[in-house]
């Protein structure tokens, strides 16, 4: 169910609001179906949420047609006119340039880039936050972007290296397969982060978008001689804080009485 200020929300007129059948008419209704409660404080949050959540869907497919190639840390590499290579793997950026062309570039350039999963799904919600922002919002919002994993983050993102147990699994959400029998000699294969796409889709780096079977097949590829144990999906999700995210939205272009 969706609660704003405390009331059960009807969402009969926001959905007259939104194309027919797109992903955030299909969003809403799941919610409102839900027996979680999604709580917010005023509409704007709720609304930046679906829109947050179907750009998330739009860089996932973006970034895996961008060419990205798939690195160990060890080996990453980056597009060094905006980025500069860490000694652990990740990317930083470079002082006086600017976040929003250096993310848009990995979408543009993606062959230029070799990274993990990880640091995958950190790019896909930086561009997604680019999308909804526009330009000027995130350059000011992310002014330093630091590229790796769920150790090394924006603290407006932090929340999407948490996983829980208990929610709805809705587009937009990380997800993870874990390969508890991986071989010695893939262990880049441990695992792999998603993100929930429509269809029954999931985008990982790596993997390509790929159906569940398809992904547990090809993790189980990858394990040890003699393994027992498939490769699986994990029931927790990872989703970033939309609300947190939105009060920076809605700050900048919302007037709220």
């Amino acid at each position: 169910m969706v609660l704003v200020s405390d009331s059960f929300f009807d969402a009969s007129s926001l959905i007259h609001e939104l194309p027919e059948n797109s992903i955030q008419i299909k969003l809403i209704r799941k919610m409102t179906q839900s027996q979680v409660e999604y709580k917010y404080d005023n509409v704007y949050q709720l609304k930046f949420e679906l829109a947050l959540r179907n750009a998330i869907v739009d860089a996932s497919v973006a970034l895996y047609e961008s060419g990205l190639r798939f690195a160990k840390f060890r080996d990453s590499f980056c597009n060094q006119t905006y980025w500069r290579r860490t000694p652990n793997g990740g990317f930083q950026l470079k002082d006086g340039m600017n976040s929003g062309d250096a993310v848009a570039d990995i979408f543009l350039n993606g062959r230029k880039y070799g990274i993990e999963c990880s640091t995958a799904i950190m790019i896909v919600y930086y561009g997604a936050l680019l999308q909804v922002y526009g330009k000027d919002l995130f350059n000011r919002t992310f002014p330093k972007i630091y590229l790796m994993n769920w150790n090394i983050q924006e603290p407006l993102l932090k929340e999407a290296g948490v996983s829980i147990k208990g929610q709805d699994v809705l587009y937009g959400d990380r997800q993870y397969f874990a390969n508890p029998q991986v071989s010695s000699m893939n262990t880049q294969w441990q695992g792999e982060n998603v993100i929930v796409l429509p269809n029954s889709r999931y985008y990982g780096h790596g993997t390509g978008i790929r159906t569940v079977n398809e992904i547990i097949q090809n993790l189980n590829r990858t394990r040890k001689w003699g393994a027992r144990q498939s490769a699986y999906l994990m029931d927790v999700v990872a989703r970033p804080d939309f609300k947190k995210l939105a009060n920076v939205y809605i700050a900048a272009f919302v007037s709220v009485g």
